[in-house]
């Protein structure tokens, strides 16, 4: 049986930073991963975007078609890794040792960056494609053997996007990565499919 075709709109290819986790952020520049696969991590400028919006804000230059790759070889690892854990399944040894070696990357002792006046230096520092690899994989390791964090860790009801995402604590579980996406769009279908019937 066909697929039904999915529009691929302006507003599926932006990039998410509402999974609640720089690792499950890196995760969902795939959207629509089960049906479709939407690349939302198409190019450099679009990695320089996806470390702004998260807080890794790369220095010139670093945002390379080498970093791109790696990049994406560590989102396709954390995703291999998260949904194990979120399926209680075994979790993949390859993807497990990638998200290890990345994680293991030293990282820069953080330091305090002054204009010529001796005032901090606004905004975030900028950081290495290395770095931000590393960043990325350690907090990877740290969703899922935390299990304060590990026991957040949904993903979105809606069978078209199954987005990943940390779950705030306290309040009844969310079903959907966003109220205003699929959590709206699910809500619509139900009343049609009820209007249809009746």
């Amino acid at each position: 049986m066909n697929q039904p075709r999915t529009r691929v709109t302006a507003q599926l290819r932006q990039l998410r930073f509402d999974a609640g986790a720089r690792s499950l952020d890196l995760v969902a520049t795939v959207g629509r991963r089960p049906s479709v696969h939407i690349e939302r991590l198409e190019d450099v400028s679009r990695l320089e975007t996806w470390a702004e919006g998260v807080g890794l804000p790369l220095l010139p230059g670093e945002a390379t078609a080498a970093a791109l790759a790696d990049v994406v070889r560590l989102r396709e690892a954390v995703f291999a890794v998260v949904t194990a854990v979120l399926d209680d399944a075994p979790v993949p040894a390859e993807a497990a040792a990638l998200v290890t070696e990345y994680a293991a990357i030293e990282l820069a002792a953080p330091q305090l960056e002054l204009t010529r006046d001796g005032h901090l230096v606004p905004g975030p520092r900028r950081r290495t494609a290395r770095e931000l690899l590393a960043t990325t994989a350690r907090d990877a390791i740290d969703l899922v053997t935390d299990p304060a964090r590990r026991d957040r860790l949904r993903a979105c009801d809606s069978p078209l996007c199954r987005m990943l995402f940390l779950d705030v604590p306290g309040g009844r579980p969310r079903r959907w990565c966003s109220m205003q996406r699929c959590g709206n769009n699910s809500k619509a279908a139900a009343f049609r499919e009820r209007d249809r019937r009746s």
